[in-house]
């Protein structure tokens, strides 16, 4: 039996802590991973379905990667756009069913697992957690729009707070951006006031960039 690839080795090099002050200038500077094109801090990404990694690249070969046929199915361009689901279906019980045990997760399906897997961030980085199907096949049926979640390049984020549900479809590399967010920042058992004011930035800026689709998929106003 082929042993199951590390869905977390992306994310562990995106989300780990910023390393020391390089020696030199040069050393700081950002390269494509595919060409060594100099890039700047904000760019895009092309997971390697092979690898199980992401690539940062320059914006010319993330085109190369954006179409259907590009990649020869080894590469695919990390989408940017951010779908907020307007109208999310999901109840207590089946939150609980699917053991999370923070209010924050992240559900990916990735080329070769045989189930999607779910997520959630901590001090120690991302931690996978084990996810009740029948309960997840529940949100699905009830959420259809959630199967616009392509393998490998975008998730399904999901925020339960006291006013209910909050469900965005992702691009997967803003999900290792939340990761770092808490890892870098948490301090003590619970946290600190600084890591949660930089998840409700984080969430304030996925807010401002998300069209609004209902559950079915059809946009819808939001605003």
């Amino acid at each position: 039996m082929t042993p199951r690839a590390d869905p977390l080795v992306g994310l562990r090099r995106l989300s780990r802590p910023a390393p020391e002050p390089p020696v030199t200038e040069a050393d700081a500077v950002e390269r494509c991973e595919m060409c060594s094109t100099e890039i700047a801090d904000r760019h895009g990404h092309v997971a390697d379905l092979e690898g199980h990694r992401l690539l940062c690249t320059c914006r010319a070969c993330f085109l190369l990667f954006t179409g259907s046929g590009a990649g020869a199915g080894r590469f695919l361009a990390v989408p940017e756009d951010v779908r907020k689901v307007a109208d999310v279906a999901i109840s207590e019980g089946q939150w609980a069913a699917l053991q999370i045990p923070v209010d924050l997760a992240f559900f990916l399906r990735q080329t070769g697992a045989e189930n999607v897997g779910a997520y959630y961030p901590g001090p120690g980085g991302a931690t996978e957690s084990l996810l009740d199907l029948a309960s997840w096949a529940e949100v699905l049926d009830a959420n259809p729009v959630l199967a616009q979640a392509e393998p490998d390049i975008r998730a399904i984020l999901l925020r339960r707070s006291t006013g209910g549900y909050a469900c965005y479809l992702v691009p997967v590399d803003r999900c290792y951006e939340l990761v770092g967010i808490v890892r870098q920042s948490w301090v003590g058992f619970h946290g600190g006031a600084d890591v949660w004011s930089r998840v409700e930035a984080f969430f304030a800026e996925l807010d401002r960039e998300a069209g609004a689709v209902d559950r079915s998929g059809e946009p819808v106003p939001y605003g």
